[in-house]
C-alpha cells in the first residue's frame, strides 16, 4: 500500500477547485469508493486530492426550464436510487443504481465517480504489465478472459463496471464538464469515446478537467423504461451483461448494454428504428437480437455473454412492446 503524503483540500466554489486541478498529481475525489483501492493497489499515487463534494450543485438535483433533470456530479449513488423525480420520471436510471455494489459502496459512491471507475480487469488491478497498465497488449486475451468483453473496440478487452452508465447511454445522458476558464457539454457515449484503445483513461477528460452534473433530457423522461442485469452472484456483483431500454413518449427507442465492453454499448439505430415499428412477432425479436451481435467478437471462454445478452435483448424489445 503507498504510504506517500498527498495534500487535500476541500474546495467551496467551482473556481477554487478547478485551480486546485490544475496543479501537477492533483485529482478529484468524491465517495473515493474506486480510488482508494487504486491508491492500496500501487495504481494510483495522488499528490493532491481535490474533494469536490462541497462544490455548489455537486450534491443537487435539480429540474431545468425545458423539464429535463440536472443532477449534481457529486450525488450518491444510493440517492439517485431513491429521489422521488428520479424515481417517478427516470425509473430506469433509478433500477440501475439501486442495483450498484452494496449498500455502503451505494451509500458513499457519487454519479462522477461511478462513471469514471478504472478496469476492474484482475491483471489491472494486480499491477501486471497489461495494456492499461503500462504494456502494449490486452494479457486476458490469451489468458483468463471469463468475464472480459465480446466487443473488440481497440486492444483492451475488460469491460466497463458502471451501471448507471449504461441506464444514462439509453436515456440519451450528457455530460457538463468544466476547466478553469471554460467548459462544455457532451453526450454521454462521446465520454467513452476511445475507451478501449486509451491506454491511460476511459474517459475522454483532459488535465484539469472536471465533470460537474449530468443532463438528463425532458424528452426522455416517462414512456416504458426497463432494466434488466445478470450477474454471477444474486447482489452485489458487477454484471456479466446488463440492458437498459427505454421506448420514449414520441415513440423512439433507445437500447444499450453493459458488461460486453470497455464502454457502455449502444445497440445499432437500425435495430431501434425496427423495434420501435412495433407488431413484432417472437421470430421478429430473435431476428432482431441476432442481428443487433451480429458484430461482437467473443473471446474463447466468454461466449456464454453473447447468449445472455441476447436473451436481455429479447425481454427488452418485448417489454418495449408491451
Amino acid at each position: 500500500m503507498s504510504t506517500a503524503p498527498f495534500a487535500y483540500d476541500s474546495p467551496t466554489s467551482l473556481a477554487v477547485a478547478l485551480a486546485a486541478l490544475e496543479r501537477p498529481g492533483a485529482t478529484a475525489v468524491g465517495g473515493g469508493t474506486d480510488l482508494v483501492p487504486r491508491i492500496d493497489e500501487g495504481l494510483a499515487a495522488p499528490v493532491h486530492l481535490v474533494d469536490v463534494r462541497r462544490i455548489p450543485g455537486a450534491r443537487e438535483v435539480t429540474e431545468l426550464p425545458d423539464g429535463g433533470l440536472r443532477i449534481g456530479a457529486a450525488v450518491r449513488i444510493a440517492e439517485l436510487a431513491k429521489h422521488p423525480g428520479i424515481v417517478a420520471r427516470f425509473p430506469l436510471l433509478a433500477a440501475a443504481a439501486e442495483s450498484v455494489g452494496t449498500p455502503a459502496l451505494r451509500n458513499m459512491g457519487t454519479l462522477a465517480g461511478n462513471l469514471l471507475q478504472r478496469p476492474h480487469c484482475w491483471y489491472y488491478r494486480r499491477a501486471m504489465p497489461c495494456f492499461k497498465n503500462g504494456g502494449t497488449s490486452c494479457l486476458a486475451v490469451s489468458g483468463e478472459h471469463q468475464y472480459h468483453g465480446i466487443v473488440a473496440a481497440g486492444t483492451c478487452r475488460s469491460v466497463h463496471a458502471s451501471d448507471p452508465a449504461t441506464a444514462l447511454l439509453a436515456l440519451d445522458a450528457v455530460v457538463e464538464v468544466a476547466w478553469v476558464g471554460g467548459g462544455h457539454a457532451i453526450p454521454l457515449e462521446a465520454l467513452y469515446e476511445g475507451a478501449a484503445a486509451n491506454p491511460d483513461a476511459e474517459a475522454v477528460l483532459g488535465p484539469g478537467e472536471l465533470i460537474t452534473a449530468i443532463l438528463l433530457p425532458a424528452a426522455a423522461a416517462n414512456g416504458v423504461q426497463h432494466w434488466e442485469k445478470l450477474m454471477q452472484r444474486g447482489a452485489f456483483d458487477f454484471a456479466l451483461v446488463s440492458c437498459a431500454a427505454a421506448r420514449r413518449a414520441d415513440g423512439t427507442v433507445r437500447m444499450a448494454l453493459g458488461g460486453v465492453a470497455a464502454a457502455p454499448w449502444r445497440v445499432a439505430l437500425s435495430v431501434e428504428e425496427d423495434v420501435a415499428s412495433g407488431g413484432l412477432d417472437a421470430e421478429s425479436l430473435d431476428a432482431l437480437a441476432e442481428r443487433a451481435l451480429y458484430d461482437t467478437e467473443p473471446l474463447e471462454r466468454n461466449g456464454y455473454k453473447v447468449t445472455m445478452a441476447r436473451a436481455l435483448l429479447v425481454r427488452a424489445m418485448r417489454a418495449l412492446s408491451a
